[in-house]
This record gives C-alpha cells, sequence and structure tokens, in this order.
C-alpha cells in the first residue's frame, strides 16, 4: 500500500533559494470514490478534479478557510485514490511544527499554487534516503472522518512507530 510505502521517504520542496526536506513520518489513505471518507465520494469536481488524474501529482486542498493539505495521487486515471501526509520529521531548513497536515504544509511552502504539480518536478518531490531506515509502522483508524459511517473505523492511517513527529498516537 503506497501510504505505507510512503513513510521514511523524504518530502523535498525547492521554495525562495532553499531546498526544504522532511521525512515522511504519519500519513491516511482515501481509497477512491467508494470511500465515504474521501473526498473524491462526492465525484469529479472542480475540486477533486486532481484525485481522478494519473498518479504522481499532488492534490492539495483548502480547509477550515486557513489550512492547506497535501495528498500524492496513488492510482491510475479515473480511480481517484490519494493519500494524505500527516506528518514529517524536520531534516533540513524546516522551522516551525509539522505533525499535522496543516502545519505540515506550512512549514514546507505548500500552497494551493502547487495543486496538480508533478512530484517529480524540481520544485517539489519525494526521494528515498540514504540508507534506508527500517522501522515498525502503527495502523489506527483515520483522524476526524466520523462522518464517514464503517470507513471511519478502517484501518488506514499509519505512522512510525516511536516517532516524536507524529500528530497523535
Amino acid at each position: 500500500m503506497v501510504a505505507q510505502d510512503l513513510l521514511g521517504k523524504l518530502l523535498v520542496r525547492h521554495t525562495g533559494g532553499l531546498w526544504l526536506v522532511g521525512k515522511i513520518v504519519e500519513t491516511e489513505a482515501y481509497l477512491g470514490p467508494h470511500d465515504l471518507a474521501a473526498h473524491s465520494s462526492k465525484g469529479l469536481t472542480a475540486r477533486t478534479k486532481i484525485m481522478f488524474g494519473p498518479p504522481g501529482h499532488a492534490y492539495i486542498y483548502f480547509i477550515y478557510g486557513k489550512h492547506y493539505c497535501m495528498n500524492v495521487v496513488t492510482e491510475g486515471e479515473g480511480q481517484a485514490s490519494a493519500v494524505l501526509l500527516r506528518a514529517l520529521e524536520p531534516v533540513e531548513n524546516i522551522s516551525g511544527r509539522t505533525c499535522g497536515p496543516g502545519m505540515l504544509c506550512r512549514a514546507m511552502n505548500i500552497n494551493g499554487r502547487l495543486n496538480g504539480q508533478d512530484l517529480m518536478s524540481d520544485e517539489l518531490f519525494i526521494a528515498t534516503p540514504e540508507p534506508v531506515e527500517r522501522f515498525t509502522i502503527v495502523k489506527r483508524p483515520r483522524i476526524g472522518v466520523d462522518y464517514a459511517r464503517h470507513w471511519a473505523r478502517r484501518l488506514l492511517r499509519f505512522y512510525i512507530k516511536g516517532n516524536p513527529h507524529v500528530s497523535r498516537p
């Protein structure tokens, strides 16, 4: 599952002449239009069209009138599956908290301008660190999706056990 595979990878952002680097330590999977917690459950809209597009792009949205959240589109066109990046461990040039999707985006200077960004670009990408770290993955229900009936209880939130940057254990 891509949500688990992203753990331990590096999110890299080039902005203002700086390289911002954070290790992905927490994710949530959203499994397409049948997943009642996914934005795509409402169908193809102007907001969700990136989720329905090709994999490997950033789906970034604005929430609660004040936070951006970043997802990685993971499946083929029309599938509308994505992984929310919930928390990072700062590695390089990151100031501020990164233990929640809104704080992660703020610390990495990620905003709506990057919605649809190809994650193989020079501006925003995901890299594999060297050496690759070994860790234990914890599985929990997603956060804040109680409205999604049985989907709210699914173990689709993943994080690195014991990492102090996880949004909540």
